[in-house]
């Protein structure tokens, strides 16, 4: 009964938002009572925390990061969820912009420690011991590789539907984001190691 109750509720909340989704609704798309709601999660708000934080978390909830590996296989392992992942993906889009207050303690609890993570993972690699803006940018723009796909696994699915559909597929993106991001270390440490422009003499 919870799950079923929590099912209906990830469906209802993504396609029509927290506001606009009532308690009787969900339970009658669960087939439940409307009092089971009450007794399993206390409240719709409990209900909506328990579906919001039950999906996937592409942040690694802000755990250290040892490899890139790591990092894209934990970010893309909900690719092979099929019709789910579009729903969690649409809850992340409501909850953004019609926002509850759980985007923001994911922002300080999941995304800014992550963030962290993956700066320390390039500090190390490029030899240095503090993080400048670069070094941002770099995790930033890593980091993006893996979440565009994520959100935008819809879109994927209408330009290239092999990419997102195929069984596994989620394996081959991750092995093919390593690449991209080790080739963009390299060309970062390139940067770095190349002698700083002559100035030119005023004339």
């Amino acid at each position: 009964m919870r799950e079923r109750l929590a099912r209906a509720a990830l469906q209802l909340f993504a396609d029509q938002g927290y506001a606009k989704t009532s308690i009787r609704q969900i339970a009658s798309a669960a087939r439940a009572n409307v009092a089971a709601v009450s007794y399993y999660f206390g409240d719709k708000a409990g209900l909506y925390r328990t579906v919001f934080q039950g999906t996937p978390d592409p942040t690694c909830g802000g755990h250290p990061v040892a490899t890139l590996d790591e990092l894209f296989g934990r970010f893309l392992k909900p690719l092979n969820e099929g019709e789910r992942l579009r729903l969690w993906v649409k809850l992340y889009r409501r909850e953004m912009l019609e926002p509850t207050g759980l985007w923001q303690e994911k922002l300080d609890h999941s995304i800014r420690p992550m963030h962290g993570a993956v700066v320390a993972l390039l500090c190390k690699q490029l030899g240095l011991a503090e993080a400048d803006d670069d070094v941002h940018r770099l995790a930033i723009s890593i980091i993006g590789l893996a979440a565009h796909l994520f959100i935008s696994c819809d879109v994927v699915e209408v330009i290239a539907p092999q990419l997102i559909l195929r069984p596994n597929e989620g394996d081959v993106w991750r092995d093919r984001l390593v690449l991209y991001a080790e080739a963009m270390i390299a060309a970062e440490r390139l940067r770095r190691s190349a002698p700083p422009p002559s100035k030119e003499s005023p004339p």
